[in-house]
């Protein structure tokens, strides 16, 4: 096991997700296009069917600022809402709660004797109101609430070289209109200068003032990875933070986060990304990384498990692609999730016994019987949540086609209980007979256990000395000592 080195750690970071947060993201259902309608209706299924289980965030993901999201691949042609510092502020007309404080909207046009930008942006008063209403009905659920954001400064913004709020500084003085995301049109990188923290702490105190829970940055983790950006945005959370007392989540992607950068991520975000965008298949032909196959994801989280993480410190495997992806998901056409029920259980386990954040990506409001069991489980649920030790593979089980991995949790009474899961990467079904010491299955902290349970079909298997089992392709067991 390598031990992260000793770097400073914030006491925000980690109190902010003492355990991997868990909840709902628009981008796998909704993609761009997510208005406050659908996504009210989202939360309230959150809130009623998967809240009792601890999944408690609602995020927002990306083009919440864009007036036409489907013209995302037309750059030119995007309409923009900001407000008069230069911030992406929520659409009206697909935020109608955002402008409840009687705001007057009004295009900037171009100044006497200037050039008329080429970016289109509406401009809201100062007395927009965001997403603090609709914040405020998420708290009001229960629930907690994120945005998405891409790293850097808007271009419209930058264009119009407006005021940086709360200092002297304009947007040109921040931009780096030399480093742009390679796949995001929207924003410009920001400098490592004075003028660049003073954007950042506008913008984190604007997200602080209308009470967001949770920060996802994006084009930050990889491909570009942009540390500078994220010790400014780290410093401007503390900020924030220390003004509110609300602590912020910050989630970084995408991935695949080099795993050199392991020290510096985790003393300054929440979750990160350890793979790129994961979806609904189980394999890519040739080296293809995108979108990310279940099939790779159990090396990615194997190199990850080498470190000594703290609570707090969440490497995250991505969002959860099951149930109805549609109306508009980010990736591919709309769909029932093409993962089959075995490779969902795969996905759960695996993201469970490592510790990874879970965040569903499913339409909610299609929420189905099979899928809200898989969700539920309290047992799996419980090792992501409350592990005395992060899930690893077994060294003997590292490479082939039987993966096993085990992990150590806290029962309610507090005993400590041995969990392992097999999985089978085979595209056969697979027959498993070893001792149980072979496959982890050994007692700790001085308990006794008198049979092994199979936790997703909860039924015993027998005694604790050998494990007899066949596993469908693809597909996994979750065995449980218990006394």
């Amino acid at each position: 096991m390598l031990m992260l080195c000793s770097l400073p750690l914030l006491a925000q970071v980690n109190n902010a997700a003492p355990t991997p947060p868990m909840g709902w993201n628009s981008w796998d259902a909704y993609g761009l296009t997510i208005t406050e309608a659908e996504f009210r209706e989202n939360a309230a299924v959150l809130r009623d069917k998967l809240l009792p289980f601890g999944w408690r965030y609602a995020v927002i993901d990306e083009g919440w600022f864009f007036e036409n999201p489907q013209d995302r691949n037309k750059p030119d042609t995007l309409r923009y809402s900001i407000d008069i510092y230069g911030r992406y502020v929520p659409v009206p007309q697909r935020f109608p709660s955002a402008a409840k404080m009687g705001d007057t909207l009004r295009i900037l046009g171009a100044s006497e004797g200037q050039p008329r930008p080429k970016l289109e942006a509406t401009i809201q008063g100062p007395e927009y109101a965001g997403f603090r209403p609709l914040s405020n009905w998420v708290h009001a659920q229960g629930l907690l609430f994120g945005i998405h954001i891409v790293r850097g400064i808007p271009r419209v913004s930058v264009e119009r070289n407006l005021p940086i709020e709360g200092s002297s500084f304009h947007a040109q003085d921040a931009a780096d209109t030399s480093d742009a995301c390679p796949w995001d049109p929207t924003n410009w990188g920001v400098k490592d200068n004075a003028a660049g923290q003073a954007w950042y702490d506008s913008l984190m105190k604007q997200y602080a003032d209308w009470g967001v829970d949770l920060v996802k940055v994006d084009c930050i983790a990889d491909h570009p990875y942009k540390v500078s950006e994220i010790r400014q945005i780290r410093r401007a959370m503390d900020k924030a933070t220390a003004k509110t007392g609300r602590p912020m989540v910050l989630s970084l992607s995408p991935g695949p986060t080099n795993p050199a950068h392991a020290a510096e991520v985790a003393s300054l975000a929440n979750m990160w990304r350890i793979s790129n965008d994961f979806w609904d298949v189980w394999s890519t032909s040739g080296n293809a990384d995108f979108p990310q196959p279940l099939k790779g994801q159990f090396d990615r989280l194997a190199e990850w498990s080498q470190f000594d993480f703290k609570p707090g410190e969440w490497p995250d495997a991505d969002m959860l692609p099951f149930g109805e992806l549609r109306p508009s998901p980010g990736w591919g056409e709309p769909r029932h999730t093409r993962l089959t029920l075995d490779e969902q259980r795969t996905v759960m386990t695996l993201w469970s016994i490592t510790q990874s954040p879970l965040i569903l990506g499913a339409n909610l409001t299609l929420l189905d019987d099979a899928t809200l069991r898989l969700l539920t489980n309290r047992e799996v649920l419980r090792m992501d949540q409350h592990a005395l030790e992060r899930g690893k593979p077994l060294d003997a089980f590292r490479t082939g086609d039987l993966r096993v991995w085990r992990t150590v949790t806290r029962e309610s009474h507090g005993e400590p209980r041995v969990m392992v899961g097999l999985f089978n990467l085979s595209d056969a079904p697979m027959t498993v007979d070893r001792s149980a010491s072979e496959l982890g299955l050994v007692p700790v902290g001085g308990t006794k256990a008198s049979a092994i349970v199979d936790v997703w079909a909860k039924k015993i298997l027998g005694p604790v000395d050998r494990v007899r089992v066949s596993i469908p392709p693809h597909g996994c067991l979750l065995l449980e000592l218990a006394p």
